[in-house]
This record gives C-alpha cells, sequence and structure tokens, in this order.
C-alpha cells in the first residue's frame, strides 16, 4: 500500500469511527518509507519530513514542514526552493533558519574547529572566510527526541556544548481549525553570550501556480521596496498601499527588503492571495519583527519574517508563528 493510499484509508476508517461527520481530533500519523509525519484535524493536512530526511547545514532539520493542504478545496500552498534537481540549498515548504548573517560562534572559531547551528548540530568551519548560508559546511548532528499526541508534535534538539556555547531548542507544531501554529524556545546552557536571529523561509506556490498577476502580497501599513538585488526587481514589483503584485511572470530570482509596514491589534505580518483560485495563507506572531524580506522566482513566493535573539547564559526566549490558511 502506497503511503498516500495508506494515509486515506486511515482517515476514512478515522471520519467511519466518528459517524462520518468529518470531525477528527487532531492525530498524528507515523510515515512509511521514511515519509515522515502528518497532522490532521479535516480542515488541514500538514506533512513534516523526518528528522534527517533534509540533512544540509542551512535549514533546522526539526518540524520541516513540506506541505499544508486546505482540505476544503483541496489547495496546496507548499513548493521546494528549486525545481532543479540538486540546484539550490535543500529547502521546501515551511522550513526556518537560525543564522542566516549571525551564525553562532563562527567568527571566534579557529580554522578546522566547530560551531553551533541551532537545529542542526555542530558545524566545521573550512576556512577563513565569512559565513554564508548556502555553504555546505560538515555537520555533527544534535541528538533530537520527539513527543506526540492528539494535539501536536514537539521536538527538542539536545546541545552539544562547543566552546562555551550549548544551545536547546524545542519546536512545537500544532493545529486548531485552519490555523497551523509552530511554538519555538531557545535556553542558553552554557557559558557564553550570543546573538542570532531566526526566520522562516516560506517557500510558497499556492496549488503550484506560477508567479504573476494574479497574486497579491498584503502587508499592514503602507509597504516600500528597499535595496532591491537589481533593477529587475524594481520594475518586477507593483506596490499600492500596502499591497504587492508582480507586473508579469519573472524568469529569474527576485529580492528585496520590506519597509514600512506596521502591525495592527491581530499582530498580522503578511497575507498571500491567488485570486483566480481565492486560496491564500498569513502569518502572524507575538513578537517584534526585526526585518522582512521578499524572495522568489517562477514558482515560488517567500516573504520572510525575522526575530532578533539575544541570550546571556541560562537565559531562554520563547516565539510564535501562527499560520491560516483560507479562501474568499
Amino acid at each position: 500500500m502506497s503511503w498516500h493510499n495508506a494515509r486515506n484509508a486511515f482517515q476514512s476508517a478515522r471520519s467511519a469511527a466518528n459517524g462520518g461527520s468529518g470531525r477528527f481530533n487532531i492525530m498524528l500519523v507515523k510515515g512509511w518509507a521514511c515519509m515522515g509525519y502528518t497532522l490532521s484535524n479535516g480542515i488541514l493536512t500538514v506533512d513534516i519530513a523526518d528528522v534527517g530526511a533534509y540533512q544540509g547545514s542551512r535549514f533546522d532539520w526539526t518540524g520541516f514542514i513540506t506541505q499544508v493542504t486546505l482540505m476544503p478545496g483541496n489547495h496546496t500552498f507548499c513548493v521546494p526552493e528549486s525545481l532543479v534537481s540538486g540546484e539550490g540549498s535543500g529547502g521546501k515548504g515551511l522550513c526556518n533558519e537560525f543564522g542566516i548573517s549571525r551564525a553562532i560562534g563562527y567568527d571566534n572559531a579557529p580554522v578546522g574547529g566547530w560551531f553551533p547551528k541551532p537545529g542542526v548540530g555542530l558545524l566545521q568551519k573550512h576556512n577563513n572566510f565569512p559565513y554564508t548560508f548556502n555553504h555546505d559546511y560538515h555537520v555533527n548532528r544534535f541528538k533530537v527526541s520527539l513527543e506526540n499526541g492528539l494535539h501536536g508534535i514537539k521536538f527538542t534538539v539536545h546541545p552539544l556544548e562547543c566552546r562555551g556555547y550549548s544551545i536547546q531548542l524545542t519546536k512545537t507544531i500544532s493545529l486548531s481549525q485552519d490555523k497551523l501554529n509552530i511554538a519555538y524556545e531557545l535556553q542558553n546552557k552554557g557559558s557564553m553570550h550570543f546573538q542570532t536571529e531566526e526566520y522562516v523561509h516560506n517557500f510558497i506556490g499556492i496549488d503550484n501556480n506560477e508567479v504573476g498577476s494574479y497574486y497579491e502580497l498584503r502587508l499592514p501599513g503602507s509597504v516600500k521596496i528597499e535595496e532591491p538585488e537589481s533593477s529587475f526587481t524594481a520594475e518586477l514589483l507593483e506596490v499600492s498601499g500596502g499591497r504587492i503584485s508582480w507586473s508579469r511572470t519573472p524568469d529569474r530570482p527576485f529580492y528585496c527588503k520590506l519597509t514600512g509596514w506596521e502591525r495592527g491589534d491581530e499582530d498580522l505580518n503578511w497575507e498571500l492571495l491567488h485570486t483566480p483560485t481565492g486560496a491564500g495563507m498569513r502569518e502572524s506572531g507575538d513578537f517584534q519583527v526585526s526585518q522582512m524580506v521578499l524572495w522568489g522566482e517562477r514558482h515560488v513566493i517567500s516573504p520572510e519574517v525575522f526575530i532578533n535573539i539575544d541570550l546571556a547564559p541560562g537565559q531562554s526566549q520563547r516565539w510564535n508563528r501562527n499560520y491560516q490558511f483560507f479562501t474568499v
């Protein structure tokens, strides 16, 4: 039996057990052939890769969300970073990264020494060049423990002490109606103070539709495009108040920073809508946003929301990211 057929059979049996009402308790199902885990509540189905399915040195290995399906309408939202096999850094769906510009302990590590990358492991410094997120560093992976139940899945990443750095990450993913919540806790268990940042690289392509004029990115406030990577990005993106659209389907990557937005009472960061299907998703959070950027290419749109992290020994920091999926 294939993974998809097995999952469908499980969901049919679960529906029958609930009188066919379609009102399910949130369940966690372990996949076959290292397929990973699935959370489903009858409204959303969320596929999460096994720890170690992604083995790069960039993205957090835990809670690596490869697909979200809005079951009414069967709308999907996640796509890979690249459609070309072996190209890119292996990102897909909703995957997060720590320290893209402030790698913890990198600058004072000797060549051949190690530095910690939360959610990944100890990375080995290969040379005295500045840290780059897309370099393929050797990884001494962290040990991960997992707890699951009726309401979600919890990953705990246990630290390896490294030159006074010892950082424990806890990530909990849960569902509530049409919302997906990711709760983070980062604890500094070492003797070294550190500063870094975290963001989710949202690789989005609603129902696999290409980027173009039918997409609209909405942000609270009056948005401005800052530091576009080239005139291509500046000409591609059209801004009107708090809305960004695409003048055409891009034939190369685009990138810029977003400024001018203002969060309201609902802590909304952004909302992306594909107008022909009416399917969309929005991200909100309970933390102060340090910056927002926008990246993408022909098949993918990635609004990225950053949080600053500053932890002295013994301190911890908690934050939540909430995603809502909808049709209009």
